[in-house]
């Protein structure tokens, strides 16, 4: 069937907001992301209610839902089992859209990089100046910044001005962790944890009892506790942190990223059959990511 653009608009828009807020969406709220009068959204509304592409919800909770046809008109039938390539606006995620295909306009300038991202999602929710991060992509891991300077509404699209694209590593953890593990036993002191440190030139190891792993000390660790009055003679335990993360050694590096950034870390370990083997550093990702 043949859509105007403002059915188009509406739609879309929709199906953004529904899959954002998870509920019903009212005619007010697609209005508001438009910029449109709400009485010209209703008067469109019932006009694609009559054509099978949205439901009506009744009550003072209700408004509106795309149908599984509605999907279908926009070519979004296989919507739900997309792989999610994510769009950020200024560092903050926007549920309900999504990438799902990047064309590069320029390649071979010097100075400037252009592509065109189709999204699933309504492109009146950016606008020019934004700055954007895309992916990564579900097989190459491709993850690309940029600048907002344009939207093409008739195919969806954003047009962007690339400052950096990376391939994120998809070799597990393991191929990049430290290794073999420089440990400390549960009876360590704050002297030989200082010993540890300036022999290997790190600034962390793990604590262990046996092979069990009880926490982690670091530089920061060490130097806070002599702050506060203890001695060198006294257990690394007293002030080592207790909640470390641990990955198993089959996790991807680009994974790892997001652990990182999400617990606000220095470190982690790394663990084969639940025993630890490995350890990965922020200076580590810094290596593999330097723009990072």
């Amino acid at each position: 069937m043949d859509l105007s653009l403002i059915q188009k608009d509406i739609l879309i828009t929709l199906i953004t907001l529904y899959h954002q807020h998870s509920h019903s969406i009212k005619g007010e709220e697609i209005a508001e992301v438009l910029h449109r009068n709400p009485g010209t959204v209703r008067n469109q509304m019932q006009a694609l209610k009559a054509l099978g592409l949205v439901d009506g919800v009744p009550g003072p909770k209700g408004g509106y839902t795309p149908t599984a046809m509605a999907y279908r008109e926009l070519n979004l039938g296989d919507y739900e089992h997309q792989s999610e390539v994510p769009v950020v606006i200024d560092g903050n995620d926007i549920r309900g859209i999504r990438a799902s295909e990047i064309a590069f306009t320029t390649l071979c300038h010097p100075d400037l990089c252009h592509a065109a991202v189709k999204i699933i999602g309504s492109v009146k929710l950016f606008k020019v100046g934004d700055a954007v991060t895309i992916g990564p992509t579900p097989v190459n891991k491709l993850l690309i910044r940029g600048e907002v300077y344009g939207m093409d509404e008739n195919q969806q699209a954003l047009l962007i001005s690339i400052s950096e694209m990376i391939s994120l590593p998809k070799k597990p953890i393991k191929y990049y962790m430290s290794a073999p593990l420089l440990t400390l036993p549960d009876t360590a002191t704050f002297r030989d944890a200082v010993h540890l440190f300036n022999v290997h030139r790190i600034h962390g190891a793990p604590v262990m009892r046996g092979e069990k792993l009880m926490g982690i000390i670091t530089l920061t660790d060490l130097a806070r506790g002599l702050d506060t009055g203890h001695s060198l003679d006294e257990s690394v335990i007293s002030v080592m942190t207790t909640d470390v993360v641990v990955v198993p050694s089959s996790t991807r590096m680009y994974e790892v990223v997001g652990r990182f950034k999400e617990r606000e870390i220095g470190r982690l370990i790394v663990a084969e059959n639940g025993r630890p083997v490995g350890i990965v550093t922020h200076s580590d990702i810094l290596r593999v990511f330097p723009s990072l």
